[in-house]
C-alpha cells in the first residue's frame, strides 16, 4: 500500500470535514468516515505512519483524529 496515497487521502477527507465550525463534530466526521469507508489495512498503515512520522504530512485535523479515535479505528 502507498502511504503516501493514504496520506493524501485522509487529508483531503480531513478539509472537507475542516470546514465545519465545530472542532469536536469535524474530528469526529474525520475518524467516522474513515473508520466506515476504509478497509482495516488501509487504516492500520495510516495509524502505524502517524505513529512512525509523529504525524508527518498529515494535517491537524486528521491527527487529532487519529489520536482522539484511535480505538475505533484500530
Amino acid at each position: 500500500m502507498n502511504v503516501e496515497h493514504l496520506v493524501k487521502m485522509a487529508n483531503q477527507i480531513g478539509a472537507f470535514f475542516d470546514a465545519l465550525p465545530d472542532r469536536d463534530e469535524a474530528v469526529a466526521g474525520v475518524a467516522n468516515h474513515l473508520q466506515r469507508t476504509w478497509e482495516p489495512r488501509m487504516r492500520a498503515e495510516l495509524l502505524a505512519y502517524a505513529e512512525r512520522a509523529d504525524g508527518g504530512a498529515l494535517t491537524p485535523i486528521v491527527r487529532a483524529a487519529l489520536q482522539a479515535h484511535r480505538d475505533k479505528l484500530g
